[in-house]
């Protein structure tokens, strides 16, 4: 299967493609995402000597992350998809995040500012596939919902942010958090296989982006 996978859920831009399992990547820091995921593209199908028609799919990280960035995300994964009439299966950044640890459960966690971490707590199945366990959200960090159990492992920007509150609220659930740790394409095109494997995939106009929460600004309350 050939499928093309993209993240621009926080500030690196990735991009991915499956080969039948091979991966070639291409990440690019400092969160010019507009200027530079396109040539990312290019440059990806030219070296594996492929046009866009000839892939099965895409997939794109859907969120939760930057607004900014995820509109670019689904609007790139859009536009490919119509003009190569190709199918388009969404996945969480969260996920892929939680899909490119070392773990067998991992606790998942972006910087949602406002004091606010976006939430999502994963488990490894059978077929290695990380799956969501609850819901997605947006919690601050001392009111995260608890998870079942213990030896859960902490990662993402979130956990760099908000480390010691996280650490307080878990207790003896958290085993370790990993510092510096991102969504990675080549981990959504894991779960991108995956999911158009199930039957996960949609149409181009139905490629979205989640944000989570809707709100980009704490709300005033009235002036005195």
């Amino acid at each position: 299967m050939k499928l093309l996978a993209l993240d621009t859920a926080t500030e690196v831009c990735t991009v991915a493609l499956s080969l039948d399992g091979e991966v070639l990547e291409r990440s690019e820091p400092g969160g010019q995402h507009a200027e530079s995921i396109l040539p990312m593209v290019d440059a990806l199908l030219a070296e594996a000597g492929l046009v866009l028609t000839q892939l099965d799919a895409l997939a794109f990280g859907r969120g939760p992350g930057s607004f900014t960035g995820l509109r670019i995300g689904a609007g790139v994964a859009q536009g490919l998809a119509f003009g190569a009439d190709l199918p388009v299966v969404p996945v969480s950044s969260l996920a892929a995040l939680a899909q490119g640890q070392d773990a067998a459960q991992v606790l998942a966690a972006f910087d949602a500012r406002m004091q606010q971490v976006y939430w999502g707590a994963y488990m490894r199945n059978a077929q290695g596939m990380m799956q969501l366990q609850g819901n997605e959200g947006v919690f601050a960090p001392q009111a995260i919902p608890m998870p079942n159990g213990e030896g859960w492992v902490g990662a993402g920007p979130g956990w760099d942010a908000y480390h010691s509150a996280l650490r307080q609220r878990l207790g003896r659930s958290l085993a370790v958090w990993q510092q510096h740790c991102l969504p990675h394409a080549r981990h959504v095109a894991v779960l991108g296989v995956a999911g158009y494997l199930s039957g996960a995939a949609v149409a181009a106009e139905a490629a979205l982006p989640v944000y989570v929460r809707d709100d980009v600004a704490v709300k005033q309350g009235p002036r005195p």
